[in-house]
C-alpha cells in the first residue's frame, strides 16, 4: 500500500434531505474555523454522495481519511455521536466494517488497493431526512462539537506522523 501526504476529510450525505447533510454542515464549519487558522498543507475537504466508488476515489492513499455521515438508527437519540477508528492493519482484514455504507467503501478499497492509511469516521444520529433542507436542533447542536473533533484529529496525526519521521531519522 501506497500512501502519499494527504488528508482527506469528506462529508458524506445528502444536504438536500435535512439531517442527512451533517457532514456538510460540518465542513461547512471547518472551512469557517480554519479562515484565521488554516489547515496544514495538504488537506483536502471534499463532498460525496453515498456513492463507495467515489468515496474510494476522495480517499485514494491518504495518509489519514476522516468520514463525516448521517447515521440512521432505529433506537434514535438524535444528535448522538458515534467514532470509529480503523488504522491500516484494521483496514486490511476482512470483516472489521458493517456490510453497508462505509464498510463497502472500505471493502472495495480493500480490493483495490486504495485504502488510507488510517481511517476515522465520525457519525451523527439523525432525526429527519424527510426532503428540505437544514439540521434538527439536535443535530445542529454537535456541528461545532464534531467540527472541533475533526480538527483535532488532523493535529494529533500530524504530530504523531512527525514524531514518526524523528523517529526514522534517528535510527
Amino acid at each position: 500500500m501506497t500512501v502519499s501526504a494527504y488528508i482527506a476529510v469528506i462529508a458524506v450525505g445528502d444536504r438536500d434531505r435535512q439531517d442527512d447533510g451533517i457532514g456538510w454542515a460540518v465542513l461547512s464549519r471547518i472551512r469557517q474555523r480554519t479562515a484565521g487558522r488554516p489547515l496544514p498543507p495538504g488537506t483536502v475537504l471534499a463532498r460525496c454522495d453515498f456513492d463507495p466508488g467515489r468515496l474510494v476515489g476522495l480517499w485514494d492513499h491518504a495518509e489519514l481519511a476522516v468520514v463525516l455521515e448521517p447515521a440512521h438508527a432505529r433506537s434514535s437519540h438524535p444528535g448522538r455521536v458515534y467514532r470509529l477508528e480503523l488504522d491500516a492493519a484494521d483496514l486490511w482484514r476482512a470483516g472489521t466494517m458493517p456490510p453497508h455504507g462505509l464498510g463497502e467503501a472500505v471493502e472495495l478499497a480493500r480490493q483495490l488497493n486504495r485504502l488510507p492509511g488510517r481511517l476515522v469516521a465520525y457519525a451523527v444520529e439523525t432525526a429527519d431526512t424527510s426532503v428540505g433542507e437544514g439540521l434538527s436542533e439536535p443535530v445542529a447542536a454537535v456541528v461545532d462539537f464534531v467540527a472541533q473533533q475533526v480538527e483535532g484529529e488532523i493535529v494529533r496525526h500530524r504530530v504523531a506522523a512527525a514524531q514518526a519521521a524523528v523517529g526514522r531519522d534517528a535510527a
